[in-house]
């Protein structure tokens, strides 16, 4: 029998399958690790420690467990959050911690100069995006400028992803659509790098080489081969974002299919029939050579979620925490007894773009409970992504059909509110494992042991979750849309 590995680096939680040619999974493991945040408005990972560790440890017990001999496996493909900004040296090394995807907004300085000395327009006519704290052309300057003594030592400016596979085969490569990120250093007309918008960021021989997502990036090492347990010489693919390889896992894959992927941010991908330029939403390359993205995403979501349990639910056990607050939530009516959350804990990405968005309760009185504001939170998140599914149908891409992905996906609350909030049912397919689980089939499709339109044998659809439009949901999100206006001036006074 044949087998694949996919192994996804999240943002609190790395994961792995080994999967067989029927899409069986016949291992799966994960381990734990945290995001970092120095300073408001910062993210971090360890690289050597939460990226490279975690891929080693989850390979090994993946090994052990399945009893699959190392020779066994076919190929190798791994995912990661992203876009993500690090610094490496000649040898690899990284000179700092990763600098997170728009969770991270410590380049809005270089945003908005690059932004007003580019112009917005031209850096959409040839980015297909405006730049965000998603952007990892600022992040680049930013470091150009705070640590000029480590920006003379980089050789190369990795992404997570990248970073996994430079570790694995020793080739320092990107897929093109973590490139698109890299606004204002990728063209999406000729995909390519280019230095015309902005030529005081970096020498674009210290990007990676581009390549697609279904492509070998190179083998595994006799070095790489040491440390994980896997065979030397294995395949490895280039590799994408997270969101991405689970959007494929559910089986995106015509033109107005849609993911939903619930997790620590709400993340959407639109399987586009055209590139689509907007500064509301992000555009990218889809994983395959001629194939169009549009995408959205939310700050924070399941990130929110544990912050709730951390701070407001002290008095649970941690493990048990989550079915006890959905249980008080569910004794809340819709619209929770009034209340409205913005959701914006760490500013917001799509479609405001807004990184001075603070997060909010409104409407708190003396009668209301711990589940009526549990409750608001989840719906504040529904409306959040509302926003977002609105703007896709204002560009005319409204989808044929939603799937949806992630650990939110076993919060029946979560998902019932969402789908009730933006009018919208949603396709749950048998499979729920993600990334991971669509990095295995990445590997398969770029050793040619499957077809595309095999990931429907893979995984299935097993329900669809309804919606049931709500005349008080209809009213709440008109509020929540104001909220956030008549606030934003007094949230951006306020600063960090």
């Amino acid at each position: 029998m044949d087998y694949t590995l996919g192994i996804d680096i999240g943002t609190y939680e790395t994961k792995g399958v080994l999967v067989d040619m029927t899409g069986t999974v016949v291992a799966q493991a994960a381990r734990g690790h945290k995001m970092l945040v120095p300073r408001p408005g910062w993210a971090e990972h360890r690289p050597e420690e939460d990226w490279w560790g975690d891929f080693v440890f989850v390979c090994r017990k993946l090994l052990k467990e399945s009893g699959v001999a190392p020779g066994a496996i076919r190929a190798v493909a791994c995912s990661a959050i992203g876009p993500c900004m690090l610094p490496v040296n000649a040898a690899g090394k990284p000179l700092m911690n990763g600098v997170l995807y728009g969770v991270d907004g410590r380049a809005a300085a270089e945003v908005q100069e690059l932004t007003d000395r580019i112009g917005k327009k031209q850096i959409i006519a040839r980015c297909g995006n405006a730049l965000t704290s998603q952007s990892v052309g600022p992040k680049i300057l930013w470091l150009k400028r705070n640590h000029p003594e480590l920006y003379e030592e980089t050789a190369h400016i990795l992404t997570s992803t990248s970073f996994l596979v430079q570790r694995l085969t020793g080739e320092v490569v990107i897929d093109h659509y973590t490139a698109a990120n890299f606004s204002p250093l990728y063209d999406v007309h000729s995909q390519k790098w280019v230095d015309d918008l902005a030529d005081d960021i970096l020498p674009l021989d210290n990007l990676p080489r581009l390549l697609w997502s279904d492509e070998i990036a190179g083998e595994i090492t006799v070095a790489a081969a040491e440390e994980t347990g896997l065979a030397a010489g294995t395949p490895v693919t280039a590799g994408t974002i997270d969101a991405a390889a689970e959007a494929l896992s559910v089986g995106v894959d015509q033109p107005g299919d849609m993911m939903m992927m619930y997790g620590s941010t709400i993340f959407i991908i639109l399987r586009a029939q055209s590139l689509t330029a907007d500064p509301r939403i992000w555009y990218a390359p889809w994983l395959f050579k001629g194939e169009h993205a549009s995408m959205a995403g939310l700050a924070t979501s399941g990130t929110l979620t544990h912050w709730f349990r951390d701070q407001v639910a002290r008095d649970l056990d941690p493990g048990d925490a989550f079915p006890v607050l959905a249980a008080e939530a569910a004794a809340s009516p819709p619209g929770a007894n009034g209340l409205l959350m913005l959701p914006y804990f760490s500013g917001e990405r799509t479609p405001i773009h807004d990184m001075n968005a603070k997060g909010a309760i409104f409407g708190l009185n003396l009668t209301h409970t711990r589940g009526d504001m549990y409750r608001a939170l989840i719906e504040g998140i529904a409306h959040g992504t509302r926003h977002v599914t609105d703007t896709f149908a204002d560009l005319g891409q409204s989808p044929t059909r939603l799937l949806a992905v992630g650990g939110g996906t076993q919060n029946a609350l979560w998902l019932q509110a969402t789908s009730d909030i933006t009018g919208i049912d949603q396709i749950v397919c048998e499979k729920t494992t993600g990334a991971s689980f669509g990095d295995a089939f990445i590997a398969a499709l770029a050793m040619g042991l499957v077809k595309r339109r095999d990931i429907t044998k893979w995984n299935p659809v097993s329900r669809t979750v309804t919606a049931h439009p709500d005349p008080v949901y209809e009213k709440a999100h008109g509020l929540f849309r104001r909220l956030y206006t008549q606030t934003k001036d007094i949230a951006a006074e306020l600063g960090t």
